[in-house]
This record gives C-alpha cells, structure tokens and sequence, in this order.
C-alpha cells in the first residue's frame, strides 16, 4: 500500500472507530501508534485527544511486556529503536506508567494481522499483547478490547493458543464487526 492509501484508510477508520459507543464513553483508551503500512492510527488517537480521552500509549519493554506513557499530541512521540535495531516504534515522551496502567483503560485498542470469525486476533507473536489481555484477566477487569485492521484482515479462522482471548470488535474502514463476551461477564 501507498502513503497516501494508508492515509485515506486512516481517514475512514477513525471516524468507524469514534462512533463506537465505547469509544465515545471511555475515559482512558489504551492505544497504540501504528508502524509500517498498518492502517493509520495518528488520526484516531488525536481525535480521542481532543474529546478529552486520555489516551496511553506503549513503550516496549526489553522482556516484550509494555509500560505505558501518556500521549500529549504527535509532537510528544519519540522513536525508539529495538531488537538491535530491527525495528523502530513511536513511543510516549516523559513519565513512563507501570505495565498494570492499561488495567484502568475503558476500552483497548490492539495491533492485529488479523481477525477472524470467533473474534480471535493474530498478533505479530512477540507476546506483548498477550500479556496485556492476561493482566487485564488477572485484575478481573474489562475493557473494550477492539482491533483495527483493513477489511482484507478480517478472515474466516486464525490460529489459536490456549492462551488467546476473543476480542469484542474489529474496525474496519468498511463497518464494524462485533464478537459476543462471554455470558458469565454480561
């Protein structure tokens, strides 16, 4: 995909992703800034900002678990290089927050290769998400938990572990897809 696709797709699904209710009740989101050609998130994430959400962001930890920083504008994002410097992320400037911090979101945004069906996310298999979901499990609470993906990353099955958990939604730049909680959290 070309700069300016990752752009217009960017565009669509920030407004998709503002109209969800949970998004437009939350409080705090944890998010992430999107790397490489996966849609666009800058746009969504100063949007929220600018309703007043207050919006954490990750910074990568060398165990792959994440602490979490406050996003102040895209000016407060700095690079930083990891794993040798194979890869480089956008991460928060000033006060990095413990990794529990994501446990007072109200919804989370998560990075996916894809979707499918039964609500199960395909992660890039370093395990930082993983954890993420397992702390939010372990502080028995429950945020939103939403991808966002393009239309194409939305599947019929993906692999799963046992340690995988369903996610509530997937944004599209197309619409919204829901996936069921469990009865026992109703």
């Amino acid at each position: 995909m070309t700069a300016d696709d990752v752009q217009a797709h960017a565009g669509a699904l920030a407004r998709r992703a503002l109209a969800l209710p949970e998004l437009a009740e939350a409080r705090t989101v944890a998010a992430y800034v999107s790397v490489g050609s996966e849609p666009g998130t800058l746009a969504l994430l100063d949007a929220l900002r600018a309703r007043g959400v207050r919006v954490l962001l990750p910074a990568l930890l060398p165990d792959n678990d994440l602490a979490w920083g406050v996003y102040r504008g895209p000016d407060s994002l700095l690079p930083a290089e990891h794993g040798g410097g194979r890869m480089t992320l956008l991460e928060p400037a000033g006060e990095r927050l413990r990794p529990r911090a994501v446990t007072e979101a109200d919804a989370v945004l998560l990075p996916g290769l894809s979707v499918d069906a039964r609500g199960m996310r395909l992660g890039r298999g370093g395990g930082s998400y993983d954890r993420v979901l397992a702390r939010l499990e372990r502080a028995r609470v429950r945020p939103a938990l939403v991808v966002l993906l393009y239309d194409w990353e939305v599947v019929d099955r993906v692999p799963q572990e046992p340690h995988d958990r369903p996610v509530d939604a997937v944004v599209t730049p197309s619409g919204v897809r829901r996936f069921g909680r469990p009865s026992s959290e109703a």
